[in-house]
């Protein structure tokens, strides 16, 4: 068993290696007063999925430029559909 070391407040740490030391001995258990709690929201995750018929050409060359992009090609369709609406006058 690691014997921990009592510490009142969380120390200002010089290094990111020496404050990685200090979680690993440590736990945010051990500091209640250092933390408070706070209110998170989440986003709504993408309701409505559309189903679109493609050539499978078109989806390998969708693969072929998302792979050289380093997003999945249905990512790089979204992202291409969204910058045609936003440009398409109304």
């Amino acid at each position: 068993m690691v014997k921990r070391k009592v510490v009142k407040r969380i120390p200002k740490f010089q290094t990111y290696e020496k404050e990685a030391h200090f979680w690993d001995t440590h736990s945010p258990e051990d500091f209640p007063e250092e933390f408070k709690e706070v209110k998170v929201k989440f986003r709504r995750p993408l309701r409505i999925r559309l189903a679109v018929p493609l050539e499978q050409s078109t989806v390998r060359e969708l693969e072929k430029i998302g792979k050289a992009r380093g997003v999945e090609p249905t990512a790089l369709a979204r992202q291409w559909i969204l910058e045609r609406l936003a440009t398409t006058q109304r």
